[in-house]
């Protein structure tokens, strides 16, 4: 691992050294105030940190190469559009924020706390032990309270029992699984029971009623490292695009940790002609805001940062704070263990969420645990991804075919179990016919 410091007057000017020196790889790993300037410790081959793994800018730039003619058609219609007909401006304006609506109230500075005490450090180790053994004790605790439901199933009727088992292979947490099954209990058929009760789980799954880009404002992508929040970021902002155009949509990066992170977010703008604003450890959020009022989509990237990094809890509290009108929504991939999907919430909860965005559909072996999640919380679920492609492999989730595919995911060697997960669709939508 190569690790250097370097000293600037502002951080951008420190940013620019460290790609100059150790490229757009490098990792920031401390930074501090100093007398004239700024100081930054910056490592290549981190192997330590919790940053998301490094995807080389050239994929992303590959992939929005291919949309970039999309884009340029769709703006050339757009402007011929509005060049002939004012009905489009008027259409438009009646979606959009007006002046009286700001994306974020104005900024007014609020005087400076005073130095709290450094706090003695802490050995990570300790942090490391105390989770691990947290986790092992749900785990049990987990096991414990399905081996007495499954029990208490094999003691009343066969058929509760095999539902129950049905649902432990799509990866339901044991609360859910029970709650739907006491929906179905007066149900004898086995095959009318098991479409019943996939219906069920798609009435609890939530979804906006308004897609969030159309909805406008500011939006952040919030989540650890490596769950796709600058990739989804870079499928949101090309939809946009292609449907509006560029001059209502900006892009703005709190991720000053990763100079990567920062070339992907540059190549981006670039690409799609929208502008980039990079916000710096310290600097206001609000203030870099301020010139993106009349903006009706502001998109932001943050950082994923370990659960102990005190830049979380900032940047956090950055987003939930009263002067910022953020929605922020949770990118999970769904290819995360349990534990992390639970630990990412527990995490993030405190910015506010306004939902979640699920990835990687395309990659995962189960769905059950972060339906489970969303379901849990009272998370909507407001996109999923299933592939690299930008940004024809974003799409708005219906809740019926979300079950279909969990479904499908864990029981493909079940042909018959796919065939009812299709026609519970139809439950999903009328649920008189059940009888």
């Amino acid at each position: 691992m190569q690790v250097k410091r370097f000293f600037a007057a502002d951080m951008r000017q420190a940013m620019k050294l460290v790609r100059d020196e150790l490229g757009s790889d490098a990792a920031i790993i401390g930074n501090r105030r100093i007398a004239g300037g700024v100081e930054l410790t910056a490592a290549l081959d981190y192997k330590l940190s919790a940053l998301a793994p490094r995807v080389p800018n050239a994929e992303l730039e590959e992939e929005l190469r291919k949309t970039h003619t999309r884009i340029a058609t769709a703006q050339a219609e757009l402007d011929q559009r509005s060049d002939s007909s004012d009905n489009n401006r008027q259409l438009f304006a009646g979606q959009s924020l007006t002046a009286s609506e700001p994306l974020v109230e104005p900024h007014v500075d609020a005087p400076a706390p005073a130095a709290a005490p450094s706090p003695a450090p802490v050995d990570p180790r300790l942090f490391d032990a105390m989770r691990s053994e947290l986790s092992g004790l749900r785990e049990l605790l987990e096991v414990q309270l399905g081996s007495l439901a499954w029990s208490q199933l094999q003691g009343s009727k066969p058929q509760q029992a095999n539902l129950w088992r049905r649902l432990q292979r799509i990866g339901l947490s044991g609360p859910i699984a029970r709650e739907l099954l006491e929906l179905t209990t007066e149900i004898e058929e086995p095959r009318q029971a098991w479409r019943m009760l996939l219906a069920h789980l798609a009435r609890m799954i939530e979804i906006p009623e308004v897609e969030p880009i159309e909805e406008g404002g500011v939006i952040a992508m919030v989540g650890p490292a490596g769950m796709g929040k600058t990739t989804t970021l870079a499928k949101l902002a090309a939809r946009y695009v292609l449907k509006y155009g560029a001059p209502q949509l900006a892009l703005v990066s709190m991720d000053s940790f990763r100079i990567g992170a920062q070339e992907q977010l540059k190549t981006l703008g670039r690409i799609l002609n929208v502008p980039v604003t990079y916000v710096d450890p310290g600097q206001s959020l609000a203030q870099a805001l301020e010139p993106l009022l009349r903006k009706r989509v502001v998109l932001i990237d943050t950082a994923g940062l370990q659960a102990s990094d005190p830049a979380l809890r900032m940047q956090l509290e950055t987003l939930a704070s009263r002067g910022i009108a953020s929605k922020n929504y949770l990118v999970l991939a769904t290819t995360s263990q349990k534990q992390v999907l639970t630990a990412a919430y527990h995490s993030y909860k405190r910015c506010g969420l306004a939902g979640c965005i699920l990835t990687k559909l395309d990659e995962t072996a189960s769905l059950g645990d972060v339906l489970s999640l969303a379901i849990s919380h009272e998370l909507p679920v407001a996109y999923l991804t299933d592939g690299p492609r930008i940004p024809d492999d974003l799409h708005l989730p219906r809740a019926h075919q979300l079950v279909t595919r969990a479904v499908n995911v864990q029981q493909q060697d079940e042909p018959s179990e796919e065939a009812m997960a299709d026609m519970f669709a139809d439950l999903y939508h009328n649920p008189r016919r059940a009888g």
